[in-house]
Formats: structure tokens, C-alpha cells, sequence
């Protein structure tokens, strides 16, 4: 049993690996160059969605490069948004700036670090935000599962509140200019498409 379980442990950080080096690299240049899309909805009217209350707060659309991807399938979170995205536009799409700036997800932050700055920190924090997807349906769920680190991709739908009979509640950022807790987007993603 202990092999069996070396073996699969093996086998998952293998593939981790893997997909971590599967990348894509467009070159330098800003390959996403406006800003994320919003607009305040007057009277949201909210829906179930995988056993939740989900509330519109505002209509939002993206066109952003993928600078990291986290899966997840454990946590209260899950049941509702089984992928991260950390994504950048302007200059942070800009491979010739990003390769100064290393990037990583866990626990359902996205934390960057670098020696030097390419671009002035602020930009770095309002150009760029981790993202969690609830994917509204199985086709944009399908999608979503092939997005890679590096591709372009385009989302939109809305920015939006969770909440559960018990009292748990997951709310959106409804700015790109916070940073720290509660900064992050929850996004359901009702189209989605890889540009590149």
C-alpha cells in the first residue's frame, strides 16, 4: 500500500511539472492592452448555481494574459470555482517585463517577487490580479480546462457574491487597484474564449 501511494505521489507531482513547462511564450510585446471592462448593475437579481446563492454585483469582461494557473479540488471554495487564474494586462502581458518577474499561486493567493523592478510596483499591482472562475456551464468549464500559462484569453460575465444557507458568504473585489485580502475577483465566467 505505502508503494502504491509513493507511486501515486510520484505521479502527481510529475504531472504538475509538466504542466507547468507546457507554457506558452508569445515574445515581448503587450498582447492585452486595455483594461478589464465593468459596469454596476442597477438590480441584480440573483440565481442558484452549484447549491449557492449567487449574486451579480457588476458585469465584467477581460482580455488578459495568463499568467498563472492554480486547480483546485478541496475546499468549501471548489465546489464553486475549481481554477484560479492569475492574469495580466498592459504591460504585465508583456513577456519582455514578465521575464523579470516570477509569479506563483497557492492557497488561492497570487504572490509575485523580483530583484529589480521592470515597471514601476504599482503597475505591477493594478495591471494584474488573481481571478477565481466559476465556470457557468460545461462548455466554458471545458475551456477553461485547456487554458495554459501564457495563452491570451477572454472571459466575460460577471463579478459576483456566494452565499450559503449556513451563513458563508465569498464576495468579489469590484476594483483593480486593492491588494492584500479580499482583493480578488470571483468571477462567473458565462463566456470564455483562448485568443492565442
Amino acid at each position: 500500500m505505502v508503494k502504491l501511494l509513493v507511486t501515486l505521489l510520484i505521479a502527481v507531482l510529475a504531472w504538475k511539472v509538466l504542466l507547468q513547462d507546457d507554457a506558452i511564450e508569445l515574445g515581448p510585446g503587450v498582447h492585452a492592452a486595455e483594461l478589464p471592462q465593468q459596469e454596476k448593475l442597477d438590480s441584480p437579481r440573483s440565481f442558484d448555481h452549484a447549491g449557492y446563492r449567487v449574486t451579480p454585483l457588476a458585469e465584467f469582461s477581460i482580455r488578459a494574459k495568463v499568467l498563472s494557473r492554480e486547480d483546485y479540488s478541496s475546499g468549501r471554495e471548489s465546489d464553486l470555482s475549481p481554477l484560479d487564474l492569475a492574469l495580466g494586462w498592459g504591460r504585465m502581458s508583456d513577456e519582455a517585463v514578465l521575464q523579470h518577474i516570477e509569479i506563483s499561486q497557492s492557497g488561492r493567493w497570487y504572490r509575485w517577487r523580483t530583484g529589480q523592478l521592470p515597471i514601476p510596483r504599482r503597475e505591477i499591482e493594478t495591471h494584474s490580479a488573481n481571478m477565481h472562475m466559476i465556470p457557468a456551464d460545461e462548455p466554458v468549464n471545458d475551456i477553461l480546462d485547456d487554458v495554459r500559462r501564457g495563452q491570451i484569453v477572454e472571459l466575460s460575465g460577471f463579478l459576483v457574491r456566494a452565499d450559503a444557507d449556513d451563513g458563508w458568504r465569498w464576495v468579489s473585489s469590484l476594483s483593480r487597484e486593492d491588494t492584500g485580502g479580499h482583493s480578488c475577483e470571483l468571477v462567473y465566467v458565462k463566456r470564455a474564449r483562448i485568443v492565442e
